[in-house]
Order: structure tokens, then sequence, then C-alpha cells
């Protein structure tokens, strides 16, 4: 993870508020941020990691080697639900 540099007043007012917090200062930082990122409307979830092209012809491979269950024809298994 990367290093965030911060200003010297930066700094100082991330300890003061952590101190009125009774918060260490990385989780009043957080805290902060959360706060602004729900103000601003920014989805806080964990961006998703999208798979490479080989992860997901290994995946893919994964899926083929697997056994059919069903030897019917996708037609005949959608009339079956389908069938009231």
């Amino acid at each position: 993870m990367a290093t965030i540099e911060l200003t010297p007043e930066t700094e100082a007012l991330a300890q003061r508020v952590a101190a009125a917090q009774r918060l260490s200062v990385p989780a009043a930082i957080q805290r902060a941020l959360e706060a602004q990122a729900d103000a601003v409307g920014v989805d806080r979830r964990p961006a998703r990691r999208r798979m490479t092209v080989d992860e997901m012809l290994a995946f893919g491979a994964e899926i083929a080697a697997m056994p059919i269950l069903d030897p019917r024809s996708a037609n005949e298994i959608m009339e079956d639900l389908n069938t009231p």
C-alpha cells in the first residue's frame, strides 16, 4: 500500500480530532472519510477486482469438466419449468 504524505498542518489537525474523539489517528481519519463519503454519495464497499483472461479461462475449464447431471436439452428443461 502506498504511503500517504500529509502536510504538517493536516497531520496536526488529524491528531487534535483523534484526541478529541479518543481515537487513534488512523481511526479518526477513517471515520471522517466515511462520513464524507456518505455525504457525497460515494460507495464505501471495496472495489471488486476483475478477473484476468487466464482466470476466466481456468474457470470455464473447471465448469466444462463438471459432469452433466441432466442429459435433456435446454429446450426440454425450459418446457418442463414452464409447464404448470
